[in-house]
């Protein structure tokens, strides 16, 4: 993905956080039912993208502020480790879940630290519309489909796969016009975990040898 893109997907998986609160701001192309995973979407990712403006001057001020703002909502809002174990694919069979959870951590923190100061340049700006949400085979979870609207430009499409732990809704995946945040790691990773052990891949990626570029395994 480019840089921007990237930075897109970030805001966008730091949509689905715990809390719920509604804002003027908010367009939807049909109320989504209350307690449902695109209510969910639709109220955290305006509450997220209003907190980023409002608190612009701050997190430039203070990048420890907003390192610890997007990780604890990342967290809050990604089922790291089921998506970890998306990513790693054939590569993490028979993995333990420490092995998995180490991945999924230092893979987080990699693109946290890679992309959130790219955030504070980002037009956060937009409104999100809902456009649908549908089950996806095997009962796995749901599909929220929406569009970020900006000020110029065609609205952009953004899609997320969300499953529930513990009673609570969590995304899985995102998709940014059609790109899949799983799959774009999957395939940059494919190479460096055939060469390597999935601890070596996160030793690399703690130690910055390995970056999370999500663009053919580059930095």
């Amino acid at each position: 993905m480019k840089r921007s893109m990237m930075t897109l997907a970030l805001a966008a998986v730091l949509a689905a956080t715990a809390p719920t609160v509604a804002l003027a701001a908010q367009t939807t192309a049909a109320a989504p039912t209350q307690g449902s995973a695109s209510a969910l979407v639709l109220s955290n990712s305006t509450r997220v993208l209003t907190t980023l403006e409002n608190r612009r001057a701050e997190f430039k001020a203070n990048p420890a502020a907003l390192k610890s703002f997007v990780k604890t909502e990342f967290d809050t809002a990604f089922d790291g480790n089921y998506a970890a174990r998306l990513v790693l694919g054939i590569h993490g069979r028979g993995a333990s879940d420490a092995e998995v959870n180490d991945f999924a951590n230092a893979l987080a923190d990699n693109l946290t630290a890679r992309y959130g100061q790219s955030l504070l340049d980002f037009n956060s700006r937009l409104r999100v519309r809902i456009k649908s949400e549908t089950p996806l085979p095997g009962n796995r979870g749901v599909r929220v489909s929406s569009e970020m609207l900006r000020e110029t430009g065609d609205p952009v499409p953004v899609d997320y796969l969300l499953h529930q732990v513990n009673g609570q809704w969590k995304i899985f995946d995102v998709m940014v016009e059609g790109i899949s945040y799983v799959q774009t790691f999957k395939n940059q990773f494919d190479a460096p975990l055939r060469q390597k052990s999935i601890q070596q891949v996160t030793a690399d990626l703690r130690a910055g040898r390995l970056q999370a570029a999500g663009s053919n395994g580059g930095r």
